[in-house]
């Protein structure tokens, strides 16, 4: 072959063209009132397809009176698919909703096009996405839930037949059963895989404890911006981008508190609505850094329209998990991106935080990033202060504080001597103490400083 032949070549995958449907369900009573708005579920399903590398050439919002079996919509609103589908040259038909393996399968037949629905959607993201051995495994066992449910029987010229003499005898393993009993026995490998990350999880926390270091973990909606306030807290490089699921592997950064000891961040997958049980169920593990955390950070996108009900379902799958915030959780609502409000919706929005309880930063510009460090600081650090007299050649027992406490004030004496006030939880006071046998420690029973105190650094 010539030089200028195997140029011509583009080995780059196609560029599929997809359509995009988001089934509105009729729904009543309180349901109606936390519905999200169908133009808002639907921009968050094209948002999907984007995410996986489909040129969206149509996108609409179809209302779904009447489920049908068969084919969840009606026939002529699937005729009505079928014609776009033919005209604008379709690959992918998306549904924006969970279709079972026999609607998923006429459909295909109807409009002559590969068709997806949101669990499979999400679950070929999670699957481009993952880069961890743990990820992987986490988004293969999901998928093989998933794709057990969608072997339909379409292998009967595979069957086996029975043989044995004089026995002419019915169908014996058809190639489906086959076929399920290889998942099933791969599901079940899988699993005993992830229990052992289970296992070295929990090992990594047991020794995380021992240091101490407090873990704060950051959970929210997808896109609500929660790696790019990773990277300005913790001045980690990790993945940020305005797309959904740009970041799936859970991430683990040292953060530097203002006056205090450092603390360990986590950066968690995101969270969507409906999102598939298959990947509640697998990435379990993952989030049980959330569940062990001593601060949980909510971050939520209040320049979104639908703040409010992203929060409700990033709530649900907390639940789902076993973590809830009224079991002695400390958690704080983090107000993101208040830099794309306007002037007089931010005051308004910055009114509601303070009387929330809530902080409003933004990642990007860094506003209120200081604040939420201080904030945090503050949380973690519930053990009560003590006094500190060190002389002036103990400079190693000064460094040591300054590491692995909070300080909250320091007098640096004529002579060269310093008395400090400071934080230290239990395990980290004991260890100074036996470190450094020579330095004068007493406890204060009130958090006020001394006048003659002043807060400084070394």
């Amino acid at each position: 072959m010539s030089k200028s032949s195997s140029k011509s070549i583009d080995h780059a995958a196609p560029i599929l063209k997809a359509l995009v449907i988001h089934p509105a369900r009729p729904l009543r009573g309180q349901a109606a009132l936390e519905a999200r708005d169908p133009n808002a579920r639907l921009e968050e399903a094209v948002g999907l397809a984007v995410a996986l590398d489909l040129n969206v050439v149509e996108a609409l919002v179809a209302p779904l009176r009447v489920v049908t079996p068969a084919t969840l919509f009606g026939k002529g609103k699937v005729e009505e698919f079928a014609a776009i589908c033919e005209v604008e040259h379709i690959d992918v038909a998306v549904f924006d909703d969970q279709l079972t393996p026999i609607q998923q399968r006429n459909l295909e037949k109807a409009l002559k096009v590969k068709v997806v629905d949101r669990t499979g959607l999400i679950l070929e993201i999670f699957a481009r996405r993952a880069r961890t051995r743990e990820g992987r495994l986490q988004v293969e066992l999901a998928r093989l839930d998933y794709e057990r449910s969608r072997l339909v029987r379409t292998w009967t010229h595979l069957e086996r037949q029975r043989g044995g003499t004089g026995s002419t005898g019915g169908p014996g393993e058809t190639q489906i059963e086959i076929d399920r009993r290889l998942i099933a026995g791969t599901i079940l490998k899988l699993k005993k895989e992830l229990e052992e990350v289970r296992r070295t999880r929990t090992l990594h926390r047991s020794a995380r404890k021992k240091v101490p270091y407090p873990t704060v973990a950051l959970v929210g909606y997808t896109n609500a911006g929660k790696s790019t306030l990773f990277n300005r807290l913790t001045e980690a490089e990790v993945l940020a981008k305005d797309m959904l699921f740009a970041t799936l592997d859970p991430t683990l950064r040292t953060v530097k508190l203002p006056d205090g000891r450092p603390a360990i961040m986590s950066d968690t997958v995101g969270f969507i609505s409906d999102l598939p049980h298959e990947l509640v169920e697998a990435f379990r593990a993952t989030l049980e850094e959330v569940q062990e955390a001593d601060v949980v950070l909510h971050v939520r996108d209040v320049a979104n329209p639908d703040s409010e009900a992203q929060a409700r379902d990033v709530e649900t799958v907390l639940s789902e998990l076993g973590v809830t915030f009224d079991e002695g959780k400390t958690v704080v609502e983090v107000w993101n991106k208040v830099d794309l409000l306007s002037e007089d919706d931010r005051e308004i929005v910055e009114g509601q935080a303070r009387r929330n309880d809530a902080s409003a930063v933004s990642a990007v510009t860094g506003e209120g990033c200081e604040a939420l460090l201080r904030r945090i600081a503050g949380l973690i650090d519930d053990s009560p202060p003590v006094e500190v007299s060190l002389a002036a050649q103990d400079g190693q027992a000064l460094a040591w504080i300054y590491r692995n406490g909070r300080v909250l004030s320091r007098y640096d004496g004529p002579g060269g001597e310093v008395t400090l006030v400071a934080r230290l939880d239990a395990q980290a006071l004991g260890r100074f103490e036996r470190q450094f046998p020579g330095a004068q420690v007493s406890a204060l029973f009130s958090v006020v400083r001394p006048a003659e105190l002043r807060v400084s650094r070394p």
